[in-house]
């Protein structure tokens, strides 16, 4: 009988120790919550440091493609060569109108007021005309310089605009050229109402109130600077084309 056959085994001739030797597989980092916070915080920054680089940059070439602003008209500066957004500034300004003659229809409600005063059949003592004299320096808005405050007065020798008539035609004539006739006109109807509150301011102080006669010339000059308050107003609409 044939004995079995043993069957030949394989020896491998790589070392035991191979397993050993070859690379481990990388360990996944152990990411603590401070430096998760820390790592968050950095892109964080690096994200917003790019976003602002870039606003910066589409800013600069604006800058550099966009003609200079201050060397054109002003009537013009805001046009940049295209009508649609003068257009549209004219639009808002219309639309806008009262409560840019806000100031004016008070004035000229102060105004009213203080003639309905002088008008009454009463007698008058020096309080009523500190009142008149009051309501007469706030419908001036500023614009008599003997009648400002302090505080006001500094504001105009830094060379700060603190008249509000004035500041109305400034803004209302904004969108004109210089020589435009209705920004010409509104000027001159801003420096006769300018003088009526300096001429209302002046007689105020020379008069008797306990006088009709004297009494009767103030509400007269009265008067005559709602007058002017109201070819100020429509001086205004013109500008706006209103």
């Amino acid at each position: 009988m044939t004995p079995p056959t043993a069957k030949p085994r394989l020896i491998s001739s790589f070392p035991s120790t191979l397993t050993v030797l070859s690379p481990p597989f990388p360990r996944k980092p152990i990411i603590s919550k401070h430096n998760f916070s820390s790592n968050h915080q950095n892109n964080q920054q690096n994200h917003r440091r790019i976003n602002i680089s870039r606003r910066d940059a589409v800013l600069l070439s604006f800058l550099t493609l966009a003609p200079p602003l201050y060397l054109t008209d002003p009537a013009n500066a805001l046009s940049i060569g295209i009508s649609g957004p003068k257009d549209w500034l004219k639009e808002q300004k219309k639309k806008s109108y009262k409560f840019l003659l806000a100031p004016v229809d008070a004035s000229r409600q102060i105004l009213n007021s203080a003639y309905l005063l002088l008008a009454r059949e009463s007698d008058y003592s020096e309080k009523d005309m500190e009142e008149i004299q009051g309501m007469l320096r706030s419908a001036a808005r500023d614009c008599v310089p003997q009648e400002r405050s302090s505080f006001v007065a500094f504001q105009a020798n830094t060379g700060v605009e603190v008249c509000t008539f004035r500041l109305i035609v400034k803004n209302a004539s904004s969108l004109l050229d210089n020589k435009d006739p209705a920004k010409l006109e509104a000027e001159a109807i801003l420096n006769d109402l300018i003088r009526s509150f300096m001429s209302l301011n002046n007689l105020v102080g020379d008069t008797d109130i306990q006088l009709s006669s004297k009494r009767q010339k103030l509400a007269d000059a009265l008067m005559d600077t709602i007058s002017s308050l109201n070819k100020f107003e429509q001086g205004i609409k013109d500008c706006l084309e209103i």
